[in-house]
């Protein structure tokens, strides 16, 4: 029995056919990009069968709307522009996406290559994101000299995925150029 102003559940309707299927995915590809585990997982919670699932991902494959390598170089790009992220942290997110570990690795062979056209501003190394990550958190605020203020600088890096190299080369990096600035007060 179907309740007024309620929309049916899966139960009191007919699962979504390939014509719905697609409607369905491309309301959900409008926004952004997504993997094909998200799509997947969209179609599956929207009633989809699985036959009629994977004819579609099929289809949106064909015609290019999704590709995991395509959405796992735009989650990069977003990082770094928005948010930089170390490989490790990138990777994880990537992975809770539902990309698989070979488009992973693809990826990671494509990094530190020149930026396309237009995107030369975003970092391209560990180093260049760790230390926009870094000049992201510290904003107007100037590295300290203080040895626990420099730990704690690192341990944030470190959680946002870089390695502790990395973490600690940017926090020295930084910390020199802030001794190396003069004074303004004479």
């Amino acid at each position: 029995m179907r309740r007024r102003g309620l929309r049916p559940t899966a139960t009191e309707s007919e699962p979504p056919d390939q014509a719905a299927a697609l409607e369905i995915a491309a309301r959900y590809l409008a926004p952004r990009p997504r993997s094909a585990w998200e799509v997947r997982r969209r179609l599956r919670k929207a009633g989809v069968d699985e036959a009629t699932c994977a004819a579609t991902l099929v289809e949106l494959e064909r015609f290019g709307f999704v590709d995991d390598l395509s959405f796992a170089r735009w989650w990069l790009e977003q990082r770094d522009r928005h948010s930089p992220r170390g490989r490790r942290g990138i990777e994880a997110e990537l992975h809770q996406h539902g990309v698989d570990r070979e488009t992973i690795a693809a990826l990671r062979l494509e990094d530190g290559m020149p930026r396309p056209a237009g995107n030369e501003d975003l970092p391209s190394t560990e180093e260049d994101r760790a230390a926009a990550a870094l000049a992201r958190h510290l904003g107007d605020r100037t590295v300290g000299g203080d040895r626990r203020d420099l730990q704690r600088l690192a341990a944030y890096l470190v959680r946002r995925g870089f390695g502790a190299d990395v973490a600690w080369s940017a926090v020295r990096n930084a910390a020199g150029a802030a001794d190396a600035e003069p004074d303004s007060e004479p």
